[in-house]
């Protein structure tokens, strides 16, 4: 008997890039030593007094079936925050609870996606997009950005694959480069959309993560409302990875059938975990700050040794958790650097081409350790880029 052809070829065949990091993971299963800069997870966990909502919410009773759209309460608490955010009145209707982000990126192409439809999506790319697009049988199409203009799309560089194609995946703060769309960028974003007839799916789980600039939601501008959906999350707004607790918000006709979909298959998310997102929520800005600011803090120690040396080059990076770190100098891809650097100095990055074609040469590294591990580990990646490009 043999698996359905969607499921089997969700990766699209060959490696998925992610070499680098399960050597990391067998390393230290092995109980080797290795400074792990791979993953967006926080070194921090979930504020205790998250867990005490979340623990008080169960012990109350909220473990039965909740609704499937969501808790009335969390829906319109995000409702509230994006409205103030930004400035896109925003109500309950527009707003439907998912399984995280992920299960909220594959509702939201299955939303506007026939089988055999062409789905854009931008390189670099977060790991799961093509497959996700895959999964809902549509086509995965990329539209490749380029290191000199910091790896923001262009009008030009969507229109090119634009023509036939049914819908677009944008994603700042961008994971993997830590870049935050400028407004020239998003502008262009929603020319594409309005002139190719494109729905936009726009991934904003960094939105409270920026460092340098301003988050600009596409949804905000001219002619976007009814062509957007917004994919949102707990994760890494708050450190609650594991809670698996996001949401998609758009024009309410397309969240009635989101509401539909999640009916015939998570039947929603467990009472309790809403209890504790909605807890969170409530706490406002402060909490989301404490948990940002080891981020930011990283990133400026990162940015005084990288000014220091001439061999590798920042991707302008404004957001997120991460950093792209431009090695072409050193001869090498960005996968010889990543296991090179692994095997002689124990510090593990993902190469850039874990994420597509656009970043070779490039590595990605988390900031994802304490600051003084980080420090030293960057560090001896200079150290050790200097030394190859000698």
């Amino acid at each position: 008997m043999q698996v359905s052809q969607r499921i089997s070829g969700l990766t699209g065949g060959g490696s998925d890039g992610w070499d680098v990091f399960y050597r990391a993971r067998d390393m230290i299963a092995r109980g080797e030593a290795v400074t792990e800069l791979t993953i967006g997870e926080h070194d921090i966990r979930t504020d205790p007094s998250i867990l005490a909502a979340m623990n008080g919410a169960a012990v109350g009773g909220h473990t039965g079936y909740a609704s499937v759209p969501g808790v009335a309460a969390l829906r319109d608490a995000v409702a509230t925050r994006l409205t103030e955010r930004t400035g896109v009145a925003t109500t309950r209707d527009n707003i439907v609870i998912t399984p995280g982000g992920q299960a909220a990126l594959f509702a939201a192409h299955m939303a506007v996606c026939d089988e055999g439809d062409a789905a854009l999506y931008c390189d670099p790319y977060y790991a799961t997009y093509p497959g996700t697009i895959r999964g809902v049988g549509a086509v995965p199409r990329a539209v490749i950005t380029r290191p000199e203009a910091a790896f923001q799309p262009t009008f030009t560089d969507i229109a090119k694959h634009a023509r036939g194609a049914r819908s677009i995946l944008v994603n700042t703060p961008n994971n993997p480069t830590g870049v935050v769309y400028d407004r020239a960028t998003v502008e262009a974003i929603a020319r594409a959309c309005c002139e190719y007839e494109l729905w936009c799916i726009s991934d904003e789980v960094y939105d409270t993560q920026v460092w340098e600039g301003t988050h600009i939601s596409p949804r905000t501008m001219d002619g976007m409302v009814e062509r957007t959906l917004v994919v949102g999350s707990m994760s890494k707004s708050h450190a609650m990875t594991g809670s698996r607790v996001g949401w998609v918000a758009g024009p309410a006709e397309v969240v009635a059938h989101l509401v539909n979909l999640a009916t015939h298959t998570t039947y929603g998310v467990p009472g309790y975990i809403q209890d504790a997102a909605l807890f969170a929520l409530n706490e406002g800005p402060e909490l989301e700050a404490r948990v940002g600011a080891p981020f930011e803090r990283r990133r400026g120690l990162a940015r005084g040794l990288l000014e220091a040396q001439n061999v590798v080059k920042l991707v302008p990076s404004g957001g997120a958790m991460y950093l792209m770190l431009d090695c072409r100098a050193t001869g090498l891809s960005g996968e010889d650097f990543a296991n090179q650097l692994l095997d002689t100095h124990r510090i593990a990055v993902m190469p850039g081409e874990s994420f597509g074609q656009a970043a070779a040469g490039h590595i990605r590294v988390a900031m994802t350790v304490e600051d003084g591990a980080f420090e030293a580990a960057l560090a001896t990646i200079l150290t050790f880029a200097q030394e190859l490009a000698a």
